[in-house]
C-alpha cells in the first residue's frame, strides 16, 4: 500500500519572508511524497498593502491567522499580537493536522506558529536559524524558535555552528543555504520601460525600525534622507518599512522626504519586481540603502552594493558588498552616510555564493520527505550539552 504524502504546513507572516519561502513552497508542492498547506498570518493581512493577495495569487490558502491590528503599534502591541497568533495557529493546526510546520526567520508570526506547533506536539522545521541580527527583538525570537524546533535548515556554515552550540542535536542541523538565493537566477534585470514607471531609480531606500524608539528611529531616518538630498544618488526609490514596532515614525519621515530625491514612497514591490530592480542597479552601479537583510543576502549574491545603516543587522554576516555605517548622533549620521555614498559610487561588488547555490528549496523538501516527524526520539528534544 502506497504511504500517504506527508503534509507540510508552511507559515508566512510578511512580504519579506514570503519571497524567501516561495521556493520552498514550490518544491514541497512539486514533491511526490509531500502535500503543501499554506497559512498566511500577521502583517500579510494589514492595510494598505495587504500582501496576502500576493500569496493567494500563487497558492491555495489553507487558513489565515490574524495577529496585528491596524493602528495598534509598539512592542506591547506586538506581544498581544503574538498571543493571538499562538491561539490562532493552535486552532488552525488542530483543523489541518500537519505532519510538519515550517517557519522562517525571527518575526513574531514565526515564533507564534513554532510555539503553537511545538507545544502541540507537531514537528517544527526552522529555516534561517542560527543567524544573528539585532533588529527589534529579532535575536531573542530567532533563538527561541530554534529551541522550539526539531529540524534546522541553516543558511550558512557559521549559522549551523551556532545552532550546535545552542545544544541542538547535530543530526538535526543541515546546512541548506538560504532560499532567498533560489529565484535570483531566473529573474531578468528590469527593462528601461519598467524602470521609468518607477522613476528610473539609481538606488533603493529600504529602512526598517531598529528598536531605537520613535524618536531614535525618526532621527536615523531624517539623517539618511538629509544625506541623500545633500550628496546621495540623484533618483532614489523609497519603499515603506515593514510592520515592526516603530514603523509609523519612520514612514512619516520617508513619506515627507521621498519627493526630494525621487518620488512618492511605495508601500510594496512584489519580490520578482524587487529582484529585477536590484539586477538593474548592479549593471548601472546603483545601490541599496537602509538596513534590510536583502542588502546582506540577496545583494551579496547579486553583487549589488549595499549601504547598511545603524544597528538593525548588527551581528549578521556581511560580505564584501556591504558598506556599514554605525549609528551616531547629530550631524555625524549625515556625514557618515555621505561618505558611504562616495565609497559606494566607486565600488563594483562581485557576486558572493556564501548563502547558497540556488537549490535550497528542493533540498529542504527532500529533508522533509526523508526525516520522520513522527519518530518519538525526534520530537522529544534533549539538549546535547
Amino acid at each position: 500500500m502506497k504511504p500517504r504524502p506527508r503534509t507540510v504546513c508552511i507559515v508566512t507572516g510578511s512580504r519579506a519572508e514570503f519571497g524567501l519561502l516561495r521556493p520552498v513552497m514550490l518544491a514541497v508542492q512539486n514533491h511526490k511524497q509531500l502535500k503543501l498547506q499554506v497559512v498566511a498570518a500577521g502583517a500579510h493581512l494589514l492595510p494598505p498593502a495587504r500582501t496576502i493577495r500576493e500569496v493567494e495569487s500563487e497558492f491555495h490558502l489553507a487558513a489565515t491567522v490574524p495577529m496585528q491590528r491596524p493602528r495598534e503599534s509598539g512592542r506591547i502591541a506586538d506581544a498581544a499580537a503574538a498571543g493571538r497568533g499562538i491561539s490562532g495557529f493552535a486552532r488552525a493546526f488542530a483543523d489541518l493536522k500537519p505532519d510538519w510546520v515550517v517557519v522562517l526567520g525571527d518575526r513574531i508570526e514565526a515564533f507564534a506558529a513554532a510555539a503553537a506547533a511545538s507545544i502541540g506536539g507537531i514537528a517544527v522545521a526552522h529555516i534561517h536559524g542560527g543567524d544573528r541580527a539585532e533588529g527589534i527583538a529579532d535575536e531573542a525570537l530567532r533563538h527561541a524558535i530554534t529551541k522550539l524546533s526539531h529540524l534546522h535548515c541553516a543558511a550558512s556554515a557559521q549559522s549551523a555552528r551556532r545552532i550546535a552550540r545552542m545544544g541542538e542535536n547535530p543530526a538535526s542541523i543541515h546546512m541548506t543555504g538560504s532560499p532567498a538565493i533560489d529565484c535570483l537566477r531566473g529573474i531578468k534585470a528590469m527593462s528601461d520601460r519598467d524602470a521609468r514607471q518607477l522613476g528610473d531609480p539609481q538606488a533603493v531606500l529600504l529602512l526598517h525600525p531598529s528598536g531605537l524608539g520613535d524618536d531614535g528611529d525618526a532621527h536615523l531616518a531624517s539623517g539618511i534622507t538629509l544625506a541623500i538630498a545633500a550628496a546621495g544618488p540623484e533618483r532614489v526609490l523609497t519603499l515603506a518599512p515593514n510592520h515592526d514596532a516603530g514603523r509609523d515614525a519612520i514612514a512619516r519621515i520617508l513619506a515627507r522626504d521621498a519627493r526630494l530625491f525621487g518620488g512618492p514612497m511605495i508601500d510594496h514591490l512584489p519580490r520578482a519586481t524587487f529582484v529585477s530592480l536590484l539586477k538593474r542597479l548592479r549593471t548601472r552601479g546603483g545601490m541599496l540603502i537602509g538596513n534590510s537583510s536583502a542588502g546582506l543576502i540577496e545583494c551579496a549574491a547579486l553583487g549589488v552594493t549595499a549601504i547598511n545603516i545603524g544597528p538593525r543587522q548588527d551581528g549578521r554576516e556581511r560580505r564584501d558588498n556591504v558598506i556599514h555605517v554605525p549609528l551616531d548622533t547629530g550631524q555625524l549620521v549625515v556625514d557618515r552616510v555621505i561618505a558611504a555614498f562616495r565609497v559606494g559610487r566607486r565600488r563594483r561588488s562581485r557576486p558572493d555564493q556564501g548563502f547558497g547555490d540556488g537549490r535550497t528549496g528542493p533540498r529542504i523538501a527532500s529533508l522533509l520527505a526523508r526525516v520522520d516527524p513522527q519518530a518519538r526520539e525526534f520530537t522529544r528534544k534533549h539538549n546535547m550539552y
